[in-house]
């Protein structure tokens, strides 16, 4: 092959790829902003260069010395095409589609079981309360040998093998053969696969006696129904205050966040609008009497808090309702449509942008990384610079007469600093290398605690003992973290350890409600809402 020759080809599978995205790109439309996903589209038809470029791939495929993929070629040139756009539009083959879809739907047919390989055995770390796995008797420190006749014991197995394994059609039969207290059950379990339903809400309860604490991880198909029915859960249980904490929440269904953040109305208030280049200006409303309209509200946010999210924080922020506090979020204000193609794949196309009921635009500026064009290798990684300064930010102010500024993302009202421990390149090999987890797996999962799990989150600590083992433990796997940066980071990493015994033992929640216990963002929420203390002279 002649120098340059594959680039060529790439280039003229692009220009046939036009071809393909206007001939199907219409079809099977999903609109995120209702809740009507079968809206469709008139697809585009041919032009006069449209029959050249058709006539490519034909050429291509018909002619080229070698034997082509066209699917391939397709596949990566719309990828091409769609990657530089802007930062967020983007390209998905059929798994991937169906994995965005699962986890903003929080559904999916399989057994509902989390595992984790610790030296090459699937220990059961998380078993869903209700769930076909539990309803099948398998618990929490079972060692999955054998699934059906695949031996998954003494063995390196990544994950997307064990879930294929395990996932499989509502109805059907899995048998999981376990390990359990060093003891090897001879029958299996067996478990008929379901649909789970994962909510997408973290953590919900009452963090002081008259605060609740509710966390949302995305804004997914269900969000705001179980957001509805657990603010009248936390006001039976007498909270008069909320924490709503949208950290690290990327975003998710743009009509959910609308719905979402009607909840805190109890008239009718602009939430959004969105315009773009092909979209007229769209105004969205809140739908008025809201299930927690009155309260006192904190909205934590930090630089993971984008776009559905964002929708919420600006909302509440532009009109008063809620005191934000965090860091700036992320700065995406661009929506997103859609478009599903026959085979499975999937487009999502950025279509307009979003502005905060006082006409702010959260989108942070971009400019596409130009020099990034000639190494295929990475086309799809690095394309785009966001614009981080906020220079020109332009000027808002609330009915109250706070002061609001655009420009990319949400400032909030009360800043919390960055742990610079966080974000150190040793803390987050540490994270990446999941060591916390093999740590604790190895040490804390012999027995089980002799405590409730109201006396675990109030009372437990890890010893400065365990602390100083897991240091060695580090160590001993080329990770040397020398006496200075130890004691940096001794809060942090007990405060994760504790967290992940607590998710062992007693489930999701208990993860978040450890971790809230050293959160400053949480504790500075809490000092917000809480009723100064008036100092009295007895007389």
């Amino acid at each position: 092959m002649q120098k340059g020759t594959g680039r060529n080809i790439f280039v003229a599978a692009t220009y046939a790829a036009t071809l393909f995205l206007g001939l199907i790109l219409g079809q099977n439309y999903v609109d995120q902003q209702s809740n009507n996903p079968g809206n469709s589209l008139v697809p585009i038809g041919l032009s006069d260069n449209s029959y050249k470029i058709q006539q490519v791939l034909d050429l291509l495929s018909n002619t080229y010395v070698d034997s082509l993929n066209v699917d391939s070629l397709q596949n990566g040139a719309i990828n091409h095409i769609v990657a530089h756009l802007d930062p967020y539009s983007s390209y998905l083959l059929p798994n991937e589609s169906k994995a965005q879809s699962e986890a903003l739907e929080g559904t999916f047919e399989g057994i509902g079981l989390e595992f984790f390989n610790l030296n090459d055995t699937l220990l059961v770390v998380g078993v869903i309360g209700g769930g076909p796995a539990e309803k099948a008797g398998l618990k929490v420190g079972d060692r999955i040998l054998r699934i059906d006749s695949t031996d998954v014991s003494g063995r390196k197995i990544a994950q997307k093998t064990v879930d294929k394994m395990v996932r499989g059609k509502k109805g059907s039969a899995v048998a999981i053969y376990v390990a359990r207290d060093n003891d090897i059950k001879k029958e299996p379990f067996k478990v008929i696969r379901d649909q789970i339903n994962v909510s997408s809400i973290d953590v919900s309860y009452m963090i002081k006696p008259t605060i609740g604490y509710v966390r949302i991880r995305r804004f997914g198909l269900k969000t705001a129904e179980d957001f509805k029915a657990t603010i009248k859960e936390l006001k039976k249980q007498g909270a008069q205050s909320l924490i709503l904490d949208l950290r690290d929440n990327g975003g998710g269904y743009f009509h959910i966040a609308i719905r979402l953040a009607s909840e805190f109305f109890k008239d009718r208030k602009m939430l959004v609008y969105t315009e773009g280049a092909h979209e007229n200006k769209r105004e969205y409303y809140s739908e008025g009497e809201g299930e927690y309209t009155d309260g006192k509200l904190i909205v934590l946010i930090n630089d993971g808090t984008a776009s559905a999210s964002e929708i919420v924080a600006g909302a509440v922020q532009d009109w008063d309702r809620a005191t934000v506090v965090g860091q700036r979020s992320y700065g995406k204000g661009i929506v997103q449509e859609q478009f599903d193609f026959l085979d499975g794949s999937r487009v999502n196309l950025s279509i307009s942008r979003y502005y905060t009921p006082l006409g702010r635009s959260i989108q942070k500026k971009y400019t596409a990384n130009w020099s990034n064009m000639i190494d295929y290798a990475s086309m799809y990684r690095g394309l785009w610079v966001l614009d981080t300064t906020f220079a020109n930010a332009q000027m808002y102010k609330t009915l109250a007469g706070r002061e609001l500024f655009s420009g990319g993302g949400i400032d909030p009202d009360v800043k919390i600093s960055v742990d610079s421990n966080t974000l150190s390149l040793l803390y987050q090999e540490i994270v990446k290398s999941s060591y916390l987890e093999q740590f604790v797996y190895e040490r804390f999962t012999k027995k089980l605690p002799a405590y409730s799990i109201e006396n675990f989150i109030q009372g437990y600590h890890l010893p400065q003992a365990e602390y100083d083992k897991f240091i060695l433990y580090l160590k001993d796997r080329d990770i040397v973290v020398n006496e200075r940066r130890s004691k940096d980071l001794l809060k942090l990493i007990q405060s994760d350890i504790e967290a992940i015994v607590g998710r062992y033992y007693f489930g999701r929640e208990a993860y978040f409600k450890v971790k809230n216990r050293r959160d400053e963002y949480v504790r500075r929420a809490i000092e917000l809402l809480m009723p100064p203390v008036k100092n009295t002279v007895g007389t």
